[in-house]
């Protein structure tokens, strides 16, 4: 009988050293989504955000989860993870791209009605750097910044806006304007309806009370994050 007991701990701890253990999943991650179109905003929220099967019209249902061309171990929330989230959970826009094998991984060609063209493509950026692979590759934690940006490849610069949370009625403050990618400062973006100066800097003041939400743009550049500045 002991001599049988023996053996059977020996086949159970053989099968636990040779078993597979089961991969962590990454938690879910609260970032900042940002989606700048042709012409306007089209998105800017903070969704949260886990890795998920992703299904749209052209490319099919996929999974989208970091672990896609074996660019992560763990699977775990990524960029376009974050856009589906904005776009299933809370019913803002709707956006398609197709699935290509090779790469497993989706190549996003519409977003809220906005399609790529022969020359003009999104482009995805993580706290504004150009993401080095996929965005079902790329994973994302929580406190980051995933900007889907039209035509990116044809910009200069990704305006980053920042300014006072409060100000007073009447009295002028300021707010700087630089290029997010490289931290040099911007001259004559139009923020508030004012210029910057070379420093990046606009003088604005303010004739009535209450949350003004400001964005800086320049005709060859990705339009700004929103200031959020509220007027006594």
């Amino acid at each position: 009988m002991h001599a049988l007991l023996v053996a059977l701990l020996a086949v159970f701890a053989f099968s636990v050293a040779g078993a597979t253990p089961t991969p962590a999943i990454k938690p879910p991650a609260l970032v900042k989504l940002r989606i700048e179109g042709d012409v306007d905003t089209l998105f800017e929220a903070f969704v949260l955000t886990e890795g998920h099967d992703v299904t749209t019209a052209t490319g099919g249902t996929h999974h989208c989860d970091g672990t896609n061309l074996d660019a992560n171990p763990t699977p775990g929330p990524t960029c376009t993870s974050a856009l589906d989230t904005g776009s299933l959970h809370q019913h803002r826009f709707v956006w398609d791209g197709s699935f290509d094998t090779e790469f497993d991984d989706f190549f996003i060609t519409t977003i809220a009605g906005v399609a790529e063209t022969a020359t003009q493509f999104w482009g995805i950026l993580l706290d504004f750097q150009f993401t080095p692979v996929g965005g079902c590759q790329q994973e994302v934690t929580s406190g980051q910044e995933v900007l889907f940006a039209f035509d990116a490849f044809n910009k200069s610069f990704f305006l980053k806006a920042s300014g006072p949370p409060v100000a007073k009625l009447g009295k002028a403050v300021v707010v700087t304007v630089i290029d997010g990618m490289s931290g040099v400062p911007i001259q004559g973006a139009s923020i508030g309806g004012v210029l910057t100066d070379v420093n990046g800097h606009a003088s604005i003041t303010f004739a009535t009370v209450g949350l003004k939400k400001l964005k800086a743009t320049r005709s060859d550049s990705i339009r700004s994050n929103a200031v959020e500045i509220l007027v006594v």
